[in-house]
C-alpha cells in the first residue's frame, strides 16, 4: 500500500460498477414516497451533479451521456481513478462530465472546491464508514458549502447494528491479511481465506452470525480489488443510522428516507407486532433504530434533502401518478411473489399482470396503468405500485419516454463494450446510457457487445464468429455458454433495451 493513502487502499483501483441508487431519478422516487417534494428532474432542466468518491467515474459517466443538459462532477482521492475517467470520457465524446482528484478532508477549504459547483444531487456510494473521521468532517464542510437549497443527497454505508457481529470477520481480514501477504487484494483474500478456516474450527463469533456467515459465502467468488476496498482500509466503521443523521445535520441535511424504494413501506419490512411497536414513537430515527433491531440490513441506502417540503397529500398523489415507468422485464418474466423482510408478498396477477402488458411497448405514465381495463385491486395508490415495480427491479422510471438515442449515449456505450469486453467477465453487470431514461438502463456487458455487433453489420447467423472473437471455440463449454448467452441477449435482452431507448 503506498504511503500517500493515509491508511487507505491505494495499490490496487476499485472495481467497476452501476449502482442505480446513485440516479436523481431513485432519489426523487425516494422523496415522492416519504411526501417530500423533489419534482423529476425535465428534460431540458440544467441539473448539477456530484458524485463524491467516483471510483473509475462509470456511474458519472453513464449518468452525464444519459442527460447531456446536465453538468456532472465526480470526485475521486485516488489519482489512477480519475486519470482512468478521463481517458473514458474523452474516447466517448463526453463533455458534460468533469472529473477531479482531490481530498475530501481538505477540499471544502481547498482553492480547488471553486471548481466544484452548486449541486441538485450529490452521491457518496461506499465513502462514508471506510474513511477516518476528518475525512467525514470534510464532506461535512463540502456538503455545506456546495448544496443547494432544496438538494437531495444519496449515502450509502454499512450499518449498524447488522453489521456488529461480522466486526470482528473484518478485524481477522485486515489484520491477518497484512501479515499473509503484500498487495492489498491478495492481503484481502488471504484473510478470508483464514476466516473461512477458523469458521470450520467452530469458532464462535463466525458461527452464530448470520451476518458472518452470509458475507463469507457472498464474498467467496468476489475479486480481489472489490475485497481490498470492502476489508483493507484503515478506517473501517459502520455506523448507526442515527449517527449519521446527526453529522449531517451540520451541512442542514434531513433525512427523508431510504433510496432501497421497498424498504420505505412498513408493511413490506416489519411483522404486523413490530409495526405496532415501532409506532408508539413519532421521531422517524427512533422508528428506524427499532427498524434495523428488526431486520438484516448491512448496507444502508439513505437519502437526505437540505431543507425539505412536505406535500399534501393530493399533491404527491398528483406527482406519483405523472411519473413514467418502463420494464426491465418482458410481462412473461414478471414474478408474482417477492421475498421481503416481513415474509413472502404475493404481487396480485389479475392487477400486475394487465399493468405489465400494457407496459409491454415502452414507457407509460402510473396514472395511465392505473386506468388500465380490467384491473383487479386498488386504482388509487400510486405509491405501491412504483415502489414494487421499481424498488424490486422490475422497472425504471423514465425522464423523457420515447426519446431517441443520443449520440454521446451510443458512444459511451459502444466504448463500454470495446473497453470492458477486452477484461472478459461478459456477465458482468453493467448499465447502457439512455436520453429516454435520463440514467442507465441494467443490462450485463454481453448485452452491451451484443448491441455493438448488431450496430457493426451481421445478425443472429454471426453469433459463432462473434465468440471466436472472444477467444472461444464455438464447439467448446466455454463456447456454448457464450453462445446461450448471445442468443438470450438478442431474443430476451435486446427488445427491453430498445424499450428503454438504447
Amino acid at each position: 500500500m503506498n504511503g500517500w493513502g493515509g491508511g487507505y487502499v491505494t495499490d490496487v483501483t476499485y472495481v467497476l460498477g452501476y449502482y442505480r441508487q446513485q440516479s436523481p431519478s431513485l432519489m426523487t422516487l425516494a422523496c415522492l414516497l416519504s411526501g417530500v417534494a423533489a419534482p423529476l428532474p425535465g428534460p431540458d432542466d440544467p441539473v448539477s451533479y456530484l458524485e463524491l468518491g467516483c471510483g473509475h467515474g462509470f456511474g458519472a459517466l453513464v449518468l452525464a451521456a444519459s442527460n447531456p443538459h446536465w453538468t456532472v462532477t465526480a470526485i475521486d482521492f485516488n489519482p489512477a481513478h480519475i486519470a482512468e475517467a478521463r481517458a473514458w470520457a474523452a474516447e466517448a465524446g463526453i463533455c458534460n462530465a468533469h472529473f477531479l482528484e482531490a481530498d475530501l478532508v481538505t477540499l471544502a477549504e481547498d482553492p480547488t472546491s471553486a471548481r466544484v459547483p452548486e449541486a441538485d444531487f450529490v452521491s457518496m456510494h461506499g465513502v462514508w464508514t471506510w474513511v477516518p473521521e476528518d475525512a467525514r468532517s470534510g464532506i461535512v464542510r463540502l456538503l455545506l458549502a456546495k448544496v443547494r437549497p432544496g438538494g437531495a443527497v444519496h449515502v450509502s454505508y454499512n450499518a449498524l447494528p447488522a453489521w456488529g457481529n461480522a466486526l470482528g470477520m473484518q478485524r481477522v481480514v485486515h489484520d491477518c491479511g497484512r501479515r499473509l501477504a503484500t498487495g492489498s487484494d491478495v492481503q484481502a483474500m488471504q484473510g478470508l481465506r483464514l476466516v473461512k478456516e477458523l469458521q470450520s474450527t467452530g469458532a464462535l463469533q463466525l458461527n452464530r452470525s448470520y451476518l458472518a456467515t452470509s458475507l463469507l459465502s457472498r464474498f467467496e467468488n468476489m475479486p480481489g480489488p472489490y475485497l481490498a476496498h470492502e476489508f483493507m482500509h484503515d478506517s473501517f466503521a459502520p455506523c448507526f443510522h442515527a449517527d449519521l443523521a446527526a453529522e449531517l445535520a451540520d451541512a442542514k441535511l434531513e433525512w427523508v428516507g431510504s433510496v432501497n424504494l421497498t424498504e420505505n413501506f412498513p408493511d413490506l419490512t416489519l411483522t404486523p407486532d413490530q409495526r405496532t411497536l415501532v409506532q408508539r414513537f413519532d421521531d422517524p430515527l427512533l422508528r428506524e433504530l427499532l427498524k434495523d433491531m428488526c431486520l438484516e440490513r448491512s448496507l444502508r441506502h439513505d437519502l437526505f434533502v437540505r431543507g425539505t417540503r412536505r406535500m399534501a397529500p393530493t399533491e404527491r398523489h398528483a406527482a406519483l401518478m405523472d411519473v413514467k415507468l418502463t420494464l426491465n422485464i418482458r410481462p412473461e418474466d414478471m414474478p408474482y411473489e417477492a421475498e421481503m423482510p416481513a415474509g413472502r408478498a404475493a404481487l396480485n396477477r389479475s392487477f400486475y399482470g394487465p399493468i405489465t402488458e400494457a407496459m409491454a411497448a415502452g414507457p407509460r405514465r402510473v396514472g395511465d396503468l392505473l386506468a388500465v381495463p380490467h384491473l383487479e385491486g386498488r386504482r388509487d395508490n400510486p405509491a405501491e405500485l412504483i415502489g414494487l415495480l421499481v424498488g424490486l427491479d422490475l422497472a425504471e422510471p423514465a425522464t423523457r419516454p420515447g426519446a431517441e438515442p443520443a449520440v454521446q449515449a451510443r458512444s459511451l456505450n459502444r466504448v463500454t463494450a470495446t473497453r470492458l469486453s477486452r477484461a472478459g467477465q461478459l456477465g458482468r453487470p453493467v448499465a447502457a446510457a439512455s436520453l429516454a431514461l435520463g440514467a442507465g438502463a441494467p443490462c450485463s456487458l454481453i448485452d452491451l457487445y451484443t448491441i455493438e455487433r448488431m450496430r457493426t453489420g451481421g445478425g443472429e447467423a454471426r453469433i459463432e464468429e462473434w465468440v471466436r472473437d472472444l477467444g472461444a471455440e464455438p464447439d467448446s463449454d466455454a463456447g456454448t455458454t457464450m453462445r446461450e448467452a448471445f442468443d438470450r441477449a438478442l431474443r430476451v435482452k435486446l427488445p427491453i433495451l430498445r424499450a428503454q431507448g438504447v
